[in-house]
């Protein structure tokens, strides 16, 4: 069946990926024609994309690659000096793999020599963020103490990619137990937004945002049980998408004992890029199968598509947000694209993203305490202690049958918001309500830490508890600063979710080639 419905395109990126021929389609292995003599001759004719090797995208660096138009090592090189130029201020690459990286990259360009099977991604340069295992490394997830806990492999998600043939160029910052919405730590220190470094680069997948944003890698990898992917990606003017739960498999083997069975439903892995369709490519190589993960679910990428007219939602905010007027500016200037675009936007109330959020909080507050909450408490710093205290004051202290009751109420939610999809398959809301805040303003207060995640970012934490699939696609500048959109769709259809950022995406343009062009 999952065949069946993912060939209905001839690929997952045809729409997005024109250069890159039958790169994969639903569950399939994701393994392209080999590049033998032949094919390497008749492809060479491609043009070699515009721009400095770190600028392309990773489906131009794909095909650029498969083509004989770069060599890996060259575009490994080209995204390591580039790492080597902006690195040093933003402090979003931790840990430098330059010599495993151009080996790997070496060992790459002599596997198209021979003509063998080549990945969807073979020699594009990427990053990992350093809170899932890289097999004989430490997974520091930005605490000291972690020093010895050695990866015994790979991670699935970090097998996936490697698999596909992308290169790993470096690992990325995270804050103390990917615990903060800010990047910091006592480990690597604090990582800069590329556009301004009064404002944050968001957390917990900061390092990663502010690496690709800024040309590290064209995809960087990253995770979301909070808004860890989906904030960063608004901070630094880049795309996402927080899969549905079951995905993309997760796994560590250096963890000490399982993770808690609620933060496994409401996390997920995931990518950062700057263009939509490395997005999604990204997310057909990372989302392959691992018998690691029980919570794996073999589910077509592509699914059916909604009758017409295609219906979005426009979340009607809550009035206790106090929305500023950038942001609101953003959203309908979102909901025009769309409407250009041929879909119909309606302003609608969402269903209870208020009992939903706090659903999320109670559940994620209460499980931390009782799984883990002492044993981070003795490792940590007193920042995270601030921002940790802040999070833990907005949630209900709950018993066994308020836990139960708490669990309960998650079911009915996502019954819920799967009710609203069948009239509405996407809905369109904000990231944050607020402008971008500093770089460490979680250290403020317990109060301003509340403010954040209730009062500025609801919509995006709420998502993480119905395990719903959420875009991310950068909209506008305002002050310089980027404003991105988030777009919400039914369990396992990113598709539609990401079909509506690439139609934003197709009006507004990249911002980072605004941002390069301001970086010098």
């Amino acid at each position: 069946m999952a065949k069946k419905t993912a060939t209905k395109k001839k690929s997952v990126l045809k729409k997005t990926a024109k250069t890159l021929k039958k790169v994969g389609s639903g569950r399939k292995s994701a393994v392209a024609k080999p590049a033998g003599k032949a094919a390497a001759g008749k492809s060479a004719k491609l043009r070699r994309p515009k721009g400095p090797a770190w600028q392309w995208s990773a489906v131009e660096t794909a095909a650029a690659i498969r083509s004989g138009a770069i060599s890996a090592v060259e575009a490994v090189e080209a995204h390591l000096e580039r790492m080597r130029t902006v690195n040093p201020k933003l402090n979003a690459v931790v840990v430098d793999l330059s010599e495993e990286a151009l080996k790997a990259a070496r060992a790459a360009d002599k596997q198209r020599a021979k003509g063998g099977e080549l990945g969807l991604l073979h020699g594009v340069p990427i990053t990992i963020k350093e809170n899932v295992d890289y097999e004989g490394r430490p997974n520091f997830n930005g605490v000291p103490a972690n020093k010895d806990l050695i990866a015994p492999s790979d991670s699935p998600v970090v097998r996936n990619l490697k698999k596909s043939g992308a290169i790993v160029i470096g690992l990325t910052n995270t804050p103390e137990f990917s615990f903060r919405g800010f990047t910091d730590n006592p480990l690597h220190g604090l990582t800069l937004n590329p556009w301004d470094p009064d404002i944050t680069c968001g957390g917990s997948s900061g390092g990663a945002g502010s690496a690709v944003a800024a040309g590290i890698g064209t995809i960087a990898h990253g995770n979301d049980i909070g808004g860890s992917l989906r904030w960063p990606a608004h901070c630094n003017g880049v795309a996402t998408i927080k899969p549905t739960q079951g995905r993309i498999p997760a796994f560590n083997g250096s963890a000490t004992s399982e993770r808690p069975m609620l933060a496994h439903l409401m996390s997920a892995q995931g990518p950062l890029a700057r263009h939509v369709a490395d997005v999604r490519l990204a997310l057909e190589v990372m989302s392959q199968r691992d018998p690691r993960d029980p919570w794996w679910v073999p589910a077509p990428l592509v699914g059916e598509r909604p009758k017409r007219p295609f219906k979005v939602a426009l979340a009607k905010i809550p009035e206790d947000m106090d929305v500023d007027p950038s942001v609101a500016a953003a959203l309908r200037q979102a909901a025009d694209h769309l409407e250009r675009s041929g879909y119909r936007v309606s302003e609608v109330e969402v269903p209870d993203i208020n009992g939903v959020w706090q659903t999320w909080c109670d559940i994620i507050t209460n499980e931390t305490v009782m799984m883990q909450e002492a044993a981070m408490l003795k490792v940590t710093s007193e920042d995270f202690h601030k921002s940790w205290g802040g999070m833990k004051a907005k949630a209900n202290v709950l018993d066994l049958k308020g836990w139960m009751q708490a669990t309960a109420a998650r079911n009915g939610h996502i019954r819920a918001w799967q009710l609203f999809f069948e009239e509405y398959p996407v809905v369109l809301a904000p990231t944050t309500v607020k402008p971008t805040p500093g770089p460490r303003e979680d250290t403020i207060s317990s109060e301003r830490v509340r403010e954040i995640f209730w009062g500025e970012i609801r919509f995006i934490s709420a998502i993480n508890v119905l395990g719903l699939p959420g875009a991310v696609v950068p909209v506008a500048l305002h002050d310089g600063k980027p404003i991105g959109v988030q777009l919400i769709a039914g369990r396992y259809r990113e598709d539609l979710a990401l079909d509506a950022a690439a139609a934003i995406e197709k009006r507004v343009g990249v911002l980072a080639h605004r941002l390069w062009e301001q970086m010098g």
